[in-house]
């Protein structure tokens, strides 16, 4: 979609919701608990609405906004926050004119709602921001890090007993979101599937990360699973997949994708939305937008450069650039199967492009790194990072970012495992690094 027409659909007034305009919102209690409303009343006030005001809805986890747009027309926008498969399933009903997610559409879905557009389109799917699925304990455990693998054992009941993981503290009790939670299903694609797991019948399972997550910080033999934005007092362990180091689901590593729990939060918009739907998801992705979706404890899409402290162990390339440069916050990765860059790939491209014209690095200030899984050869794994570079680089050329450099360092600092798809997809990567 062209820049102006997002700009000005971001900056259309309620004005043109006419009728009384009503938006009805369901899916994901990740999004819908805080960070929804939050979007949605920060979209009024950027329109200059007035007599906003919020109260719980007549069932748990279902909020109700209302206001007077500009026009002095009344404006009510529903949200029910029950899980990521419900947004999908009120969608296709009729009874939602958005979907959250926490997770992707699956393929299921997709097919079922085909009379609505393709929903995996660019413009029918809207990241909207990023979270990481933290794994939690009580604050007094004193484990500090958990690999995936362990993960699967400990939430299909293989260990029961937190002596298996080497400290005292007798039989693990398991907490996890409910099966309509995205949450959950991210868990049980990233931990449990690749394990061939299944989660316990013992495990207590919650609609709300932010129920679960007060439960876990009260009960000393507690292990569970939430929202980064909802991990409240309860104490966070790193995870580690496969040979890569273990990691925090720190905002610099979620943002690029790297923490191997990281996931991407969804808008889905049917092939011809409400015109409010439309604008609500260009809010989401505007500058205010993402500033919400930082103050509400997730991860936003705005770029940054940080410092990469260099380590003897980096490839001499690689710790030149970590001594002399910074990297930008997002990592550009590509449709399954493709050698196209993703839906959120595409609008990072725009908005790397942003930052180094405000910056002033258009003009050979930039360096792309490509990585990759191993093939038959180093020479070939390498050869396939850099064509992924180049891949971003032509987008860039588009925005008129001329890059100083554009390179591939094969199968070289994996964040993932490569035994599993999974991991081989995350670790084919493209870093983007500024002088």
């Amino acid at each position: 979609m062209p820049r102006l027409l997002v700009l000005l659909l971001t900056l259309l007034p309620l004005a043109t919701l006419a009728e009384p305009a009503h938006l009805r919102v369901q899916g994901s209690n990740t999004i819908g608990a805080a960070l929804l409303p939050a979007l949605v009343q920060g979209q009024l006030r950027a329109q200059q609405a007035t007599d906003i005001e919020q109260r719980p809805g007549n069932v748990a986890n279902e909020t109700v906004i209302t206001a007077r747009n500009a026009q002095d027309q009344p404006v009510r926008i529903d949200v029910a926050a029950h899980g990521s498969s419900t947004g999908f399933i009120a969608l296709g009903r009729g009874d939602a004119d958005l979907a959250a997610a926490s997770r992707p559409i699956n393929d299921s879905e997709a097919r079922q709602l085909r009379a609505l557009g393709d929903l995996r389109a660019a413009s029918a799917e809207q990241v909207i921001g990023l979270d990481g699925v933290a794994v939690i304990v009580h604050p007094d455990n004193p484990l500090p890090q958990l690999n995936t693998q362990q993960l699967a054992l400990i939430f299909s009941g293989q260990i029961q007993r937190w002596e298996q993981l080497g400290i005292s503290g007798g039989a693990i009790h398991l907490y996890a979101r409910d099966d309509r939670s995205g949450t959950f299903e991210t868990f049980k694609a990233l931990v449990l599937e690749p394990q061939h797991d299944e989660l316990s019948a013992k495990a207590r399972r919650f609609e709300s990360s932010d129920e679960l997550a007060s439960q876990v910080a009260t009960d000393r033999q507690a292990i569970g699973f939430s929202s980064l934005a909802a991990v409240h007092g309860a104490k966070v362990l790193a995870v580690a997949e496969g040979d890569a180091p273990a990691m925090l689901p720190e905002r610099a590593l979620v943002a690029s994708e790297d923490y191997p729990l990281s996931r991407r939060l969804y808008f889905y918009l049917p092939a011809n939305p409400k015109p409010q739907a439309r604008a609500l998801a260009d809010f989401a992705q505007s500058p205010a937008g993402q500033a919400i979706v930082a103050q509400q404890g997730f991860v936003s899409q705005q770029i940054k450069a940080q410092p990469v402290a260099p380590q003897a162990d980096m490839p001499p390339r690689y710790r030149t650039l970590a001594q002399q440069a910074q990297r930008l916050s997002v990592n550009f990765r590509f449709q399954e199967g493709s050698a196209s860059l993703d839906n959120k790939a595409l609008r990072d491209v725009q908005r790397v492009a942003e930052y180094l014209r405000q910056a002033g690095k258009l003009q050979s200030k930039a360096v792309l790194v490509g990585f990759g899984d191993p093939k038959e050869t180093p020479g070939r794994a390498a050869l396939l990072s850099r064509l992924r570079a180049q891949a971003v680089r032509r987008e860039l050329a588009r925005d008129g970012v001329e890059l100083l450099e554009v390179t591939g360092m094969g199968d070289e600092l994996p964040v993932a495992g490569n035994e599993l798809e999974q991991g081989r997809l995350r670790n084919r990567r493209v870093e983007v690094w500024v002088y």
